[in-house]
């Protein structure tokens, strides 16, 4: 099958053929019709980080099963499924609680060092899988709790969206904030993991959405998805501008820019008792200073976000409805079609603030 393969860190995307294992155990084999662009994997083909080359990336994916190991149970061939990057074991005391996404053994989705690997290279060489899913292929073989099966009305480049994006930025405001009817939120950072919590903070029914970004594109999409009011931080002081919709300030604060400034801004939007919830990575060194009597004395929390504390079976599956239902605009979140040869050119065009998000639906190419 073809897939595009990191050779070197830092060395960019290159389509090759890759050979793929039959599946055994829990494994299920899909064909790829949709894989989403996150800035994640963007960020492990520059670093590495844990993964060594040759590796095959990509975590939004949404395909077709054509193939099931011997001990699958959760789907069958011909089913519509959307993967997702968390692996859980089912067994640990996070999982039995209903924290998937805490899993302490993600290992246990895996094939053993004593087994065939699931991807090699034509001369056999093992090819690293990131996340266990490799989406940035025409063919994934994963372990069936890394997938959650939709309606087949949902279409693919919208169902990928649903594997990352939508689980982590809606997953934010209605799993880990809780926010409730009424409640107001600020996101800062409009882009495709931010519209989604804009999105999801429609369906929860946040009184007030007010959406925080540098580019006017981002700040007109995110309107689009139910954004009662924008502010444009590169025309006014953000906090200033925040307070002047909400003189009390905000219940929940999302930042999905991970920078010592944003993150510094954020807390001073907070109303008494409100949250900050930090979801953005930015390089992962972010490091800021906290007046811990002001945070004491106003009842704040900072709250770090993986995932949006998501159960993918039974995430993936309410917004997959919630879009068919017409309640939340997948559409709208995906912003371009490209073919598996054109990743690194889909990653350039992220950068571009009219973008949202950028979904592979042509594999041959």
């Amino acid at each position: 099958m073809k897939a595009s393969v990191v050779n070197a860190v830092g060395g960019g995307f290159t389509v090759q053929e890759l050979q793929l294992a039959q599946p055994q155990g829990r494994e299920v084999l899909i064909q790829v019709r949709a894989s989403g662009l996150c800035h994640s994997d963007l960020t492990l083909a520059e670093t590495g980080f844990g993964y060594s080359p040759p590796m095959v990336l990509g975590h939004e994916v949404a395909g077709v099963v054509i193939a099931v190991g011997e001990q699958v149970s959760e789907c069958a061939v011909g089913d519509h499924v959307v993967g997702c990057l968390i692996q859980f074991c089912g067994r640990c005391v996070p999982c039995l609680s209903g924290h998937t996404h805490a899993c302490l053994h993600p290992e246990a989705t895996l094939r053993g060092p004593d087994q065939p690997a699931r991807l090699c290279c034509s001369d056999g060489q093992p090819v690293e899988q990131g996340f266990g899913l490799g989406g940035f292929a025409a063919q994934v073989l994963t372990h069936e709790s890394q997938l959650a099966v939709v309606p087949k009305a949902l279409p693919f480049e919208q169902a990928a969206v649903l594997g990352c994006g939508m689980l982590t930025g809606a997953g934010a405001v209605l799993n880990t904030a809780k926010v409730r009817h009424g409640e107001s939120v600020v996101v800062i950072g409009a882009g495709g993991v931010g519209l989604c919590a804009v999105a999801g903070a429609v369906l929860a029914g946040a009184s007030r959405i007010v959406a925080v970004d540098l580019a006017e594109g981002k700040l007109q999409r995110a309107r689009g998805l139910g954004a009662t009011d924008t502010i444009d931080a590169s025309q006014t002081e953000p906090v200033q501008a925040l307070k002047a919709l909400l003189p009390g300030g905000a219940d929940h604060v999302f930042d999905f820019v991970g920078v010592r400034t944003v993150v510094e801004q954020g807390l001073q939007m907070l109303a008494k008792g409100g949250g900050l919830y930090l979801v953005g990575i930015g390089d992962g060194t972010t490091r800021i200073d906290l007046h811990t009597l002001g945070m004491m004395s106003n009842h704040n929390r900072i709250v770090s976000v993986y995932m949006g504390s998501s159960n993918l079976k039974r995430d993936i599956p309410f917004y997959a409805q919630m879009a068919l239902a017409g309640r939340v605009n997948l559409a709208a979140l995906v912003s371009r079609q490209i073919a598996l040869s054109q990743i690194d050119e889909g990653f350039r065009s992220l950068k571009d603030g009219s973008t949202a998000r950028v979904v592979i639906t042509d594999f041959e190419h």
